[in-house]
């Protein structure tokens, strides 16, 4: 991470922010009585998972970055 200047660079935001693409790629298609319920969750999971690790990229203390990084992590789970 030393090496990133910018949290787009780390590879694994890059993945996550892919991801929440694909959500809402996926999703898109969903019923419309699902829009608000199904659908508005996993956009928000999907995209608090690249948020949280920008959020901990800008920390400075190590135990801030891994709150943050270990809060994209229990996302996925």
């Amino acid at each position: 991470m030393e090496n990133s200047k910018k949290y787009a660079d780390l590879v694994v935001w890059q993945k996550a922010h892919n991801l929440t693409l694909k959500v809402y790629k996926l999703t898109k298609n969903f019923t419309k009585e699902e829009m608000f319920g199904l659908s508005s969750q996993l956009r928000r999971a999907a995209a608090s998972i690249p948020a949280n690790i920008a959020e901990g990229f800008a920390r400075s203390g190590i135990k801030d970055k891994t709150r943050f990084y270990n809060i994209a992590e229990g996302i996925l789970n």
